[in-house]
Parts: structure tokens; sequence; C-alpha cells
């Protein structure tokens, strides 16, 4: 069995490089994971050579029902790429993204190339472009966003700006200020490994009728955001259990 550790560490720890090569960032989101897991699993694959029958058998177990949930979890995850958009939304509402200074980068720029798709097709629908200003960032993004879609065609008064949030919840919450009395079918549009979270989170904000719209992602990233929305989704399953708790207890 330590091999087996010993192999998932080379494979986490040849990730981790090539996320830094292909990134040039040694901060790009989420990357330390991979060494730190790398590491694990070379202290693992240490112990397990070390461990008694029974012991083994423990770490074999616990292994397995563990990748059993990331299995299940990242299905669900999965699931939610396959949602399909209703046509001739009055509003889709594009969540915002990390910018460099004033430029966009790929995700975002994937997220406002659908949502033009969108709007190409539906000439009755309006967009929300919801970001605030984060570490790093010279303007909100909902300002670079609009920026953008501003220089693909889309006239401004069919953009509006939600420039306070920080996070996906945010995004949502205070989009939801802006909407008109009746609204109550919108679009969302975010990356593939995000859309599952995204729609959670709205019908947690009460959001009635929500359809993904889903982007694309960056191929050589793209399991790295997997793994990270597995940790993100049980955390976020986790909080919502606490306020169902919480509302029941209230009652």
């Amino acid at each position: 069995m330590e091999r087996a550790f010993y192999s998932i560490a080379l494979l986490c720890i040849f990730y981790y490089i090539v996320i830094l090569c292909y990134t040039k960032n040694k901060r790009a989101t989420f990357s330390l994971f991979w060494l730190i897991f790398g590491l694990l699993q070379i202290l693992l694959g240490f112990l397990a050579g070390e461990m008694p029958e029974w012991g083994l058998q423990i770490l074999q177990i616990v292994s397995g029902l563990l990748f059993i949930v990331f299995l299940a979890v990242e299905s669900i995850i999965l699931s939610g790429m396959l949602t399909m958009p209703s046509k001739h939304l009055p509003v889709i509402i594009v969540l915002g993204a990390c910018i460099r200074g004033t430029k966009i980068t790929g995700s975002l720029k994937r997220r406002l190339d659908k949502a033009l798709l969108y709007l190409h097709a539906n000439p009755e629908t309006i967009v929300i472009v919801s970001g605030g200003q984060g570490r790093g960032e010279d303007v909100t993004e909902a300002f670079a966003m609009r920026q953008y879609l501003l220089e693909c065609g889309v006239p401004n008064a069919r953009i509006t700006m939600e420039d306070r949030s920080r996070t996906t919840e945010e995004n949502l919450k205070f989009s939801k200020e802006l909407l008109k009395r009746g609204e109550n079918k919108i679009g969302i549009v975010t990356n593939n490994f995000h859309i599952y979270r995204a729609i959670k989170l709205a019908k947690a904000e009460g959001y009635k009728k929500v359809y993904g719209i889903t982007a694309g992602c960056d191929p050589v990233l793209f399991f790295n955001y997997m793994v990270r929305e597995f940790f993100a989704v049980l955390w976020l399953s986790i909080q919502l259990a606490r306020k169902s708790k919480k509302e029941q207890i209230d009652k």
C-alpha cells in the first residue's frame, strides 16, 4: 500500500509544479494544496510500511471511505454542469472573478463570453455584472466586466453593476437587491466547476427560479478547481445545515 501513497505523492507534486509553471504565479489559487497533500502522502507511505497488519487495514478502510465521499461530492458537482439555461430570461447575473489591475483573467473572460452569447441570442435580457474590488485589483470586478461587455457591443442600458460583493454569497445577495419586483427567473453565469455551488447558494438566498449558464474552464486547471470545489461544497453543506437547524430551533 505504501507504493500507492508514494505514487499519489509524485502525481500531486508534479501537478503542483505544472500549475506553477503554467500560471507563472506562486500564489495560484489552491496550488499549495497539491504540495501539502503530496508531502502528506509521503508520510502516509512511510507509516504504512511501519504499521502492523491491523493498523494497515484501518488505514485502508479510512482511505477507501474518504475516496468514496470524494467521488460522491465530485459527481454532484459534475451534475451541475448538465443544467441547461432557459431562453428569454429577463436577467442574467455574471459572477465576478479575480482581475489583475484592470484586466480580466481567463476564468472571468470565459464567463463574460458565455454571457455575450446569451445576450446576443436574447436581445431583451439585461445583465448584472457582480463583483467588488479585492487585493491587487485597481478597479472593481464589476467595472472591468462592464467595460469588456461595452467593448463587445453590449449597450450600456442592458448592463447593471453590483460592485460591493467579495464572495459568491455576496454576489448573489447584493445582486438580488437590484432585481425588479416580480423578476423571479434568473440566469447565473459562472464556470462549469462553480455552477453547482452557485445555484445552491442562490436558492439559499431566496431566488425562486434560477438557471445555470455554464462557461468553460482552463483544461489544465480544471482538476485543481474541481478539488477545491469539493471542500467548498462540503463547507457550504455544513453551513446550510447549521442555518436550517437554527431556524427550526427559533421556531
